[in-house]
């Protein structure tokens, strides 16, 4: 299938309508069925040039498109070995958008280890897939340094979801290109800044995935202000990445529930830290201070914390910054059931907190949390 809206043969069409079409940015579909197929492409040729092909067909398309929308069921191991057959199409894409009927932390790990650049988990939602790809920040040739910070942010986008599945399967974690990944983001946060960071991160990743990204440059940022070494830095940032992999666990149903969680999904969202920690300990590559940074990023100074009730004298620095990074990323970061909170409004919740937070790091913050 061609172009699902466009019939076959010498069909005469007006010069203007032609030239229209040829300006338009060319979207290439992929679906595993032809409902689907017909589906997608009846909503992205709103707005774009498009060509629609099966994944069970043979690869027929030549031109190299502006975007590539894939909505195919990635459970379905014959579908992963025709998206992967693929490949060498999907990298000359700028924009690779794998739409995902079926939400689940397998289903998007394996869609950015298959490339992805944007996954849209649940229901196909027209609004938001044509925004997708009508994003002007996303990169282009016009844009080295949006392209490089994008690049920056997928990278990381991957590597936790690789440690994802990694749990979810049972099978080691890749500690190295972690911690690479890690170091990107550090780079591109020291060259740029953090609000360039923030912006990405949330303009293209929801939920687990875009709270980890922007943990982890609060927390970088953090470290960077304070003058930290590049040892401690290199800490930090893997600390950062790592802290959440506990949530491998825990149903996305709960994770991303919009509202109030009952007793019971509040007592498996707490199991977390200590999970990661148990997933993590025999990995010969994780230093004993990451590790602890993984138990007990939600202790604090007050002893009203979990998994271990730490009181202050009991909880190291890496994890007090890591606990406020951790805090402010999640009062600020983008969920579609809420607005997103202002910086300066989340800073002061974090001073709120008296006693539970270290004074001192709280306001050596505030220029991260509102200036830098």
């Amino acid at each position: 299938m061609q172009n699902a809206r466009t019939l076959p043969g010498p069909v005469k069409r007006d010069a203007g309508i032609r030239e229209r079409e040829a300006a338009r940015p060319f979207v290439h579909v992929l679906a595993d069925t032809s409902d689907k197929l017909s589906a997608v492409c009846a909503i992205v040729e709103d707005g774009f040039t498009v060509a629609g092909e099966r994944l069970d067909a043979d690869a027929r398309l030549s031109q190299v498109p502006f975007a590539i929308v894939i909505r195919a069921e990635l459970r379905d191991v014959g579908t992963i070995a025709a998206i992967k057959k693929r490949a060498g199409n999907l990298a000359k894409a700028k924009k690779r958008i794998f739409l995902l009927d079926h939400t689940s932390h397998v289903g998007i790990s394996q869609a950015y280890a298959l490339g992805a650049t944007l996954v849209l988990p649940g229901p196909v939602n027209r609004g938001k897939l044509l925004a997708a790809l009508s994003d002007p920040a996303d990169p282009s040739p016009a844009s080295s340094e949006t392209a490089q910070s994008g690049n920056a942010v997928e990278t990381a986008a991957t590597a936790i979801a690789s440690m994802f599945t990694s749990v979810t399967l049972g099978q080691p974690v890749d500690v190295d290109g972690t911690r690479e990944a890690g170091r990107q983001i550090a780079d591109r946060i020291a060259q740029h800044g953090l609000s360039e960071w923030l912006t990405t991160v949330r303009r293209h990743h929801e939920g687990t995935y875009q709270h980890c990204l922007l943990v982890t440059g609060l927390a970088i940022d953090f470290g960077l202000s304070l003058g930290v070494g590049r040892p401690d830095l290199e800490r930090l940032y893997t600390a950062a990445m790592f802290h959440d992999i506990g949530k491998a666990r825990i149903p996305l149903a709960i994770l991303d529930k919009p509202g109030r969680l009952d007793p019971e999904e509040r007592a498996m969202i707490e199991t977390h830290p200590a999970s990661g920690y148990d997933f993590l300990k025999g990995h010969d590559k994780i230093s004993p201070e990451v590790l602890d940074a993984v138990r007990h990023h939600h202790e604090y100074l007050d002893g009203s914390g979990y998994p271990d009730a730490l009181c202050a004298e009991s909880i190291g620095d890496v994890v007090r910054i890591l606990t406020i990074s951790d805090i402010f990323a999640a009062l600020i970061e983008h969920r579609h059931y809420k607005p997103t909170m202002l910086r300066p409004e989340a800073y002061n919740i974090l001073c709120g907190m008296n006693g539970k937070l270290e004074k001192a790091l709280v306001a050596s913050f505030k220029q991260v949390a509102l200036t830098r």
